[in-house]
């Protein structure tokens, strides 16, 4: 078979829209989950594989993003990596079970991208035992390799009917299928989440306590915002800080009610903060999570009394407006004015 053109590599790169991604075994649940918060501005088409994987459609938002597949998974490596401390590795592939194949046996830089093009894809899956085969179990791989298949090149090239008969109809068919690079599974969105997430980097290691609440301020208003956007409210809020040891400080608490106001948001955040009686602490990083979300309409608004509380409310509503139609963060706090984040 030729060589393609090198536009005709880029195009199958460009076709390879699939990523999917593992963390390292045994990551703390809620560094899994703060890994996951770093694929909400890539791609809305996420599907989370409980307990380490995950899967993104990068297909619609190449043009948005004027990036190609393999670089958005640079930037979510590197991301992941820098929040939270959780070295990703990621397959980017055509389709579900070539990505999934790649990301098990990643690049120097954690990464491994295989072209949608068949030469491609035959050099890459052929010439791997038949164990690596995704989806494939102990026993069919035993029961094959009696038969004298011990690659995946050498399931892809057997007679149809063969791979049916060893393994059974269906199943024979589905692993032949994936053999040859054939995966027909779509990317599934999860549904809405109950949690939701939203880091600030530092550009160096942050002593100052003034600075650290400012980006707890930026995470509760960014936060507040999808919440309400969302029709959803949290009933818990979670504050994470990396410090320069990579070490990660995790801390929870029960809102009185819950809710999606930015501001009792704030106070929660600021709370757990002050709380911790930090000094000296060199930061790193800081992540706030909504925990627990619920549907707005089943949440009861409570009235208030206080006519100040009742003006932040309504100032509240008109940001988010103001927002919806001048773009995310066009108006917030005056004390995140010209900050930089990253």
């Amino acid at each position: 078979m030729s060589t393609p053109a090198p536009h005709h590599h880029e195009e199958a790169d460009r076709r390879a829209t699939v990523l999917h991604l593992r963390v390292p075994p045994g990551t703390p649940d809620p560094q899994y989950r703060a890994a996951l918060d770093v694929l909400e501005p890539i791609s809305p088409v996420v599907q989370v594989i409980p307990p380490g994987a995950a899967l993104v459609d990068v297909a619609g938002v190449l043009r948005l993003h004027q990036r190609t597949p393999h670089e958005l998974a640079g930037i979510i490596r590197l991301r992941a990596l820098a929040l939270t401390g959780v070295d990703l590795h990621i397959g980017v592939a055509a389709n579900w079970a070539l990505a999934a194949t790649a990301s098990a046996r990643p690049g120097p830089n954690g990464i491994r991208l295989v072209p949608d093009h068949p030469a491609a894809i035959g050099s890459f899956l052929h010439p791997l035992p038949i164990d690596a085969l995704y989806g494939i179990g102990r026993r069919q791989a035993e029961t094959l390799r009696a038969y004298g298949i011990h690659t995946i090149g050498a399931l892809a090239g057997v007679p149809a009917a063969t791979a049916q008969r060893v393994l059974g109809g269906r199943e024979g068919r589905l692993l032949q299928q994936r053999a040859q690079g054939h995966d027909h599974r779509r990317v599934t969105p999860t549904a809405l989440p109950r949690s939701t997430g939203e880091s600030r980097l530092f550009d160096r290691d942050e002593l100052d306590s003034n600075a650290i609440r400012t980006e707890i301020l930026g995470a509760v208003t960014t936060i507040g915002a999808r919440l309400r956007d969302r029709h959803q409210a949290a009933a818990v809020l979670q504050l994470q800080l990396r410090f320069a040891d990579r070490s990660l400080l995790v801390r929870s608490r029960k809102l009185p009610a819950a809710t999606a106001h930015s501001a009792d948001l704030r106070n929660a955040a600021y709370g757990i903060f002050n709380g911790l009686h930090l000094e000296r602490a060199r930061v790193r990083a800081v992540t706030v999570r909504a925990e627990q979300l619920l549907d707005a309409d089943r949440v009861a608004e409570q009235i208030s009394l206080d006519r100040a509380e009742e003006n932040v409310r309504l100032l509240e509503s008109a940001v988010d407006r103001a927002n919806r139609r001048f773009g995310p963060g066009a108006v917030g706090p005056a004390a995140l004015a010209g900050r930089r984040t990253a």
